[in-house]
C-alpha cells in the first residue's frame, strides 16, 4: 500500500513530472495524426488509382497501337479463364482543347480517351465519378436536360438552348443593322453586351457573341422537332427526350429536349437535307475532367474559395488531335461537352477527356477500310476480387511475349509503383522520426528519476531500515514510471483521436484565422483531408510510449534498490 501512496504523492506534487508527461502526450498525440493522415491518404489514393486504373493492362509500346484485337481478345478470355470478369478496349492520344473564356481562346491539353462506354464501365470506376446521375446508368454521351449535380451552375439541354437562342437573336440584330447600315435599331442592351464579350475571329468555335446575363428575356418558345418515338431509347433519362406525353412516357408534359443524334440525322436523310443547329442538336459528345473546366479562385475579401466554371455541359469546345499512322497530321473536330469526370483526383480530373471509342478511330484512321478491323491503344482488364494480380499478369507475359509482341503488360500497381513507393516510405521515414519524439521523452524521464534518487537517497534508506525489501523499493519506480506512461499515452490518445476526427473542420478554423487555404485542393490529390483511424495503430502507439516510460525507470529503479540503509544514511 506504501508503494502506490508514493506514487500518487510523486505524481501529483512534483512539477517535472508534468513536463514528462507533458512531452509524452505531444509524442503520442502527433504519432496518431500524423499516422491517421498518412493511412488515409494512401488508402485514399489507392482505392481511387485501383478505381481509375484498371487490374491488367496490355498497352502498345510507346504511341503505338494494338491491331487484331478481336484475336488478342478471345486469347485474353481463354487465357484467364474464371479469373476474368471484365474486358475493354481504349484508345489514348494526347489532345488540346480550345474554347473561349469572355471572348478569348484558351487552350489546354489533355489525355483524350476513347473509351466503349458499353464496356469501360464494368472494368473501371467510370459511372459514378459523372456528375450526371443519368449518365451513370444510360447513354454517357447524349446532353441531358436534368440531372446534373446541384454545385454545378444552369446546365444541359436548357442552357445550350438559352446560349445558342441568344446568339441567333444577336446574329439577326446584327444582320438587320449591317443591311440598313445603321446601328441605332440595335438596342441598347444589345449594343452594351456586344461591347462588352468581342468574338475571337480566330477560333472556328460558335461561342455567342454576347454577354447572356446583360440581354434582355426572350419570349418562350418551344422548336418543333420530329416526333421519332421509335428512335428513342427507353433507358434511365429517356423521360426527358420527347415534346409533352407519347407513348414512351406519358407523364412527361412540361419537359423537352432534342431527340437524340442519331434520330435526326435519319430524320434529315429521309426528309430533307438542313445545316447544323446547335439549338436542336449536339454535336459529337465529350466528357471531360471537371478540373478543366473549373477554376477554383480565392476571395481575399471574405477569405474563402469559390468555384468558377468557364465551361459548362452544353457548350461546344474545339479539339486537335494528331491522325494516326507514319506521318501524323493536326485534326480538328467540335464537340459538345456532356457531362464533368470528378474523381476528387486533382491530376485526372484537370488532364483526363472521354469520347465514344468507334468516333476516336474514325477520326485518326484507325479503321482499315477493306477489312473493317480497327486498332487500340491498350486492352483493359478486370479481375475477380480472388484473383491474383501478378499471376494474371505473368500469364499474359508469357502469352504475349514482349520480343515479339510490341507489348508492357502491366497491373495496376506496377504502373503507379513509384506513386506507391514513395508513399510507403514516407510513411516508415515518418514513424521513425516521430517515433524519436517518444524517445526523447524517455530520455527525460530517465533524468528526471536519477534527480529524484539523489534527491531522496535519505527516504530510501529510512525505508530499508524499516524493513522495505529492495525489490519494494525497485517497484515504486517502476510503479511510477508506468504511471508517467499512462496519464501520458491516455492523454495523448484521446487528443491525437478528436484531433483526427475534426481536423477538417480544424483546417477550416485555421484557414479563417490566417487567410490562406490549409488544403489546397487543387494542389492534393483530394478535395478534403483524408484520414483513416486504425485501432491497432493506436493501441501500438499508446503501448509502445508507456512501455518506453517503463524502461526508462529501470535503471534508476536498480540503483535505488541497490542503496545500503547504513550507506544512503551516512550519504545524508
Amino acid at each position: 500500500m506504501f508503494k502506490l501512496l508514493l506514487m500518487w504523492r510523486y505524481l501529483k506534487t512534483r512539477f517535472i513530472a508534468l513536463a514528462s508527461i507533458i512531452s509524452v502526450t505531444l509524442g503520442v498525440a502527433t504519432l496518431i495524426v500524423v499516422n491517421s493522415v498518412m493511412s488515409g491518404f494512401s488508402n485514399e489514393m489507392t482505392s481511387k488509382l485501383h478505381g481509375i486504373l484498371s487490374d491488367v493492362e496490355l498497352v502498345a509500346s510507346g504511341m503505338g497501337e494494338i491491331d487484331r484485337v478481336d484475336e488478342k481478345v478471345e486469347q485474353i478470355k481463354s487465357l484467364l479463364k474464371d479469373d476474368l470478369e471484365a474486358v475493354t478496349t481504349v484508345v489514348r492520344v494526347p489532345a488540346m482543347l480550345n474554347f473561349l473564356v469572355h471572348g478569348q481562346p484558351r487552350y489546354h491539353q489533355i489525355m483524350l480517351i476513347g473509351i466503349d462506354d458499353q464496356t469501360f464501365g464494368d472494368v473501371t470506376d467510370f459511372r459514378p465519378y459523372l456528375t450526371n446521375h443519368f449518365h451513370r446508368n444510360g447513354d454517357v454521351f447524349r446532353l441531358m436536360e436534368l440531372g446534373y449535380d446541384d454545385e454545378l451552375p444552369e446546365a444541359g439541354w436548357s442552357y445550350r438552348r438559352e446560349k445558342f437562342r441568344h446568339e441567333a437573336y444577336i446574329r439577326q440584330e446584327l444582320e438587320r443593322m449591317l443591311q440598313d447600315r445603321s446601328s441605332t435599331r440595335l438596342p441598347v442592351a444589345i449594343q452594351q453586351s456586344i461591347a462588352a464579350t468581342a468574338p475571337s475571329a480566330s477560333s472556328s468555335i460558335q461561342e455567342p457573341l454576347v454577354n447572356v446575363a446583360k440581354l434582355p428575356p426572350l419570349p418562350a418558345q418551344k422548336p418543333i422537332l420530329p416526333r421519332l418515338s421509335s428512335d428513342v431509347p427507353t433507358g434511365a433519362g429517356s423521360e426527358y427526350l420527347l415534346d409533352g406525353p407519347s407513348s414512351l412516357n406519358p407523364s412527361a408534359v412540361d419537359t423537352w429536349n432534342p431527340a437524340p443524334v442519331d434520330a435526326l440525322a435519319a430524320y434529315r436523310e429521309r426528309v430533307l437535307i438542313a445545316p447544323f443547329d446547335p439549338i436542336t442538336e449536339q454535336r459529337v459528345g465529350i466528357i471531360i475532367g471537371i478540373g478543366i473546366g473549373r477554376l477554383r479562385a480565392h476571395d481575399p475579401t471574405t477569405g474563402t474559395s469559390q468555384n468558377m466554371y468557364f465551361i459548362r455541359p452544353g457548350d461546344d469546345i474545339e479539339l486537335t488531335i494528331p491522325s494516326a499512322g507514319s506521318q501524323p497530321r493536326p485534326l480538328l473536330e467540335n464537340c459538345t461537352v456532356v457531362d464533368f469526370y470528378s474523381s476528387k483526383m486533382h491530376d485526372y480530373d484537370s488532364a483526363f477527356a472521354f469520347m465514344p471509342l468507334s468516333h476516336l478511330q474514325k477520326m485518326r484512321g484507325m479503321i482499315d477500310p477493306s477489312t473493317g478491323g480497327s486498332t487500340v491503344s491498350a486492352i483493359q482488364i478486370k479481375l475477380k476480387s480472388n484473383a491474383n494480380l501478378n499471376s494474371a499478369r505473368d500469364r499474359l507475359r508469357e502469352a504475349f511475349p514482349i520480343m515479339q509482341y510490341p507489348l508492357m503488360v502491366q497491373t495496376w500497381r506496377d504502373q503507379q509503383a513509384p506513386l506507391l513507393s514513395a508513399v510507403e516510405m514516407e510513411i516508415t521515414i515518418l514513424n521513425i522520426l516521430l517515433f524519436m519524439i517518444i524517445a526523447v521523452a524517455g530520455f527525460g524521464i530517465l533524468a528526471t528519476f536519477f534527480m529524484i534518487v539523489v534527491e531522496k537517497t535519505k527516504d530510501i534508506g529510512i525505508l530499508k531500515s524499516l524493513g522495505a525489501p529492495s525489490r519494494g523499493v525497485m517497484s515504486i519506480f517502476l510503479g511510477y514510471g508506468l504511471s508517467l506512461g499512462i496519464v501520458g499515452a491516455g492523454a495523448g490518445t484521446l487528443i491525437g483521436v478528436l484531433f483526427v476526427v475534426y481536423i477538417n473542420e480544424i483546417a477550416a478554423v485555421i484557414s479563417m484565422i490566417s487567410g490562406r487555404e490549409v488544403f489546397d485542393p487543387s494542389i492534393y490529390f483530394f478535395s478534403s483531408i483524408p484520414t483513416l483511424l486504425n485501432p491497432l495503430m493506436v493501441l501500438a502507439v499508446a503501448g509502445g510510449a508507456m512501455l518506453i516510460a517503463v524502461l526508462s525507470s529501470v535503471l534508476p529503479a536498480i540503483r535505488a534498490a541497490r542503496l545500503a540503509p547504513v550507506e544512503a544514511l551516512r550519504y545524508e
